[in-house]
């Protein structure tokens, strides 16, 4: 019986969808607090779940997930 030839896997890899999530981890409390983005996360595709993406694991404080801002770029403390 002989084989069937694939197609091989397209050269061009689909855009990485974005983060429904921006992980932050905030030192501090109330005013004293200070974010720093740590990473990312995306829901499931049966939205049951959501995969975490860290860049860094902070060994104090704690991670907050917030939606992504329009202005995503801008780094400091994007709300309580």
């Amino acid at each position: 019986m002989a084989r069937t030839a694939q197609a091989p896997a397209p050269a061009i890899a689909p855009e990485p969808k974005a983060p429904d999530f921006i992980a932050w981890h905030v030192s501090n409390r109330g005013d004293k607090a200070f974010w720093t983005k740590v990473g990312a996360a995306w829901f499931h595709r049966d939205r049951k779940g959501l995969s975490l993406q860290l860049e860094v694991v902070p060994i104090n404080g704690r991670i907050v997930l917030r939606t992504p801002l329009d202005d995503e770029g801008k780094e400091g403390q994007p709300g309580a």
